[in-house]
């Protein structure tokens, strides 16, 4: 019989984040919290303003004045931004905050992202991904990790969460039912990671904290389970 923990037989695959692209800092910033793609542009929340940015010439097009000091979402049509203790639903083609709900962390969110029809919400130093209503703020259920939790993203039906902890980060894959770790993407010492979405594809988007800067991280292929 084997004397091996079940931790132990089920060790995640751990690998370099391969960063493909900088973008930033931007003009006026000086840290980059949530963000998140609207299927064309990066938005990039940054404490008073939300920029959005073509991820191909890396130009800001647009900019909204508005609260957002942690996770940004996109639900297909509204935006999604924590700002202090709630999370505002924005109209992005005029800025204008349509409806408010409490956020679960109460002041203590990190990240932010939609998906399966609802917000998925990052309580940074509790280590912990909350499901809640987008409508109530209600939470469904909720995910443990063993690191502090920034960013969060779902990709084709895997749940992604950014670490942060002194110098350290990484991007790493979580089973969404238990919190096992999957997967680390190890970035490099002293390059944080604050916010964190995909493209749909193999890109993700990382905030970069303090640097003001965005980055542009490789989805692995053929993650394993």
């Amino acid at each position: 019989m084997s004397s091996k923990t079940s931790k132990e037989r089920h060790q995640p695959a751990v690998r370099a984040a391969e960063i493909v692209r900088e973008y930033g800092p931007f003009a006026g910033v000086d840290r980059v919290h949530g963000v998140t793609h609207d299927g064309q542009r990066v938005w990039a929340a940054t404490g008073a303003r939300l920029i959005a940015f073509d991820p191909g010439s890396g130009e800001p097009t647009r900019t909204l004045d508005c609260a957002c000091d942690a996770g940004t979402a996109f639900d297909g049509t509204y935006l999604y931004q924590i700002a202090e203790a709630r999370i505002d639903k924005i109209d992005p083609a005029t800025g204008e905050v349509l409806a408010s709900i409490p956020a679960p962390g109460h002041g203590g969110d990190s990240g932010l992202a939609w998906a399966e029809g609802s917000l998925w919400v990052g309580q940074y130093r509790e280590r912990k991904i909350h499901q809640i209503d987008p409508a109530t703020g209600a939470v469904r259920r909720t995910i443990e990790s063993n690191r502090f939790v920034t960013g969060v993203t779902w990709v084709d039906g895997e749940l992604w969460h950014g670490t942060w902890e002194g110098d350290d980060s990484d991007i790493r894959r979580i089973d969404p039912h238990g919190g096992a770790v999957l997967e680390r993407l190890e970035m490099p010492p002293g390059t944080c990671v604050s916010g964190l979405e995909s493209d749909g594809a193999d890109l993700f988007y990382c905030g970069g904290g303090t640097s003001g800067k965005v980055r542009a991280v490789r989805r692995p292929k053929g993650a394993t389970a």
